[in-house]
């Protein structure tokens, strides 16, 4: 299981907007979610050890910060054609089975991920009200077989912050997993 790092967008970056399917069909677009006191985009996919490991416990954490108005929102970009797993009725699937209550979509043309500069799965991405990047970083230091507790604390803090109008400190650890599986000729130059 070789892992990628997260790029490590610069910090103060708009987020790029964008307007996907969910796993019903419908649009989504990060525009829905102005209102929002933050805003945190997740780059996941089904089939990756690194998000299978967290899945349960960000599950609880997105309820847990939807709830205070957080908006919370899953993108998948892989190759669909080399990982059937990661087909839109498999993301379906799987955000039922996980309970994930966050719009969960897909990035067919992998432009939104592109734009996101998102290299791994999970690569989490945090705007605050104005949709400035405020962090960048792990859910926390927990991976496959290091035996540390799941817990978000990495995201949690960052997250705190906002919601608290404090300043999210800078240095943050890059987030890791699997890569992107980006379609034959797509691959982006930042990877």
């Amino acid at each position: 299981m070789a892992a990628v790092s997260s790029t490590m967008l610069e910090l103060g970056t708009a987020a790029p907007d964008f307007s996907l399917p969910d796993t019903t069909g419908n649009l989504v677009s990060l525009a829905d979610y102005k209102q929002a006191p933050a805003t945190l985009v997740v780059f996941m996919c089904n089939h990756c050890p690194y998000v299978k490991h967290i899945a349960n416990q960000f599950a609880e954490f997105a309820h847990e910060y939807q709830a205070k108005g957080v908006a919370v929102i899953g993108v998948n970009a892989n190759d669909v054609s080399t990982h059937p797993d990661d087909s839109p009725a498999k993301m379906a699937e799987e955000a039922k089975k996980i309970g994930y209550t966050f719009p969960y979509l897909y990035d067919e043309t992998q432009e939104v991920a592109k734009r996101y500069r998102a290299a791994c799965t999970p690569d989490f991405f945090l705007f605050d009200k104005d949709h400035k990047l405020v962090y960048r970083g792990q859910f926390d230091g927990s991976r496959p077989g290091n035996n540390v507790a799941v817990t978000g604390e990495d995201l949690r803090m960052a997250l705190n912050a906002v919601l608290q109008d404090q300043p999210v400190p800078t240095e943050q650890k890059a987030s890791m997993g699997c890569n992107i599986k980006w379609k034959a000729g797509n691959e982006p130059d930042y990877c």
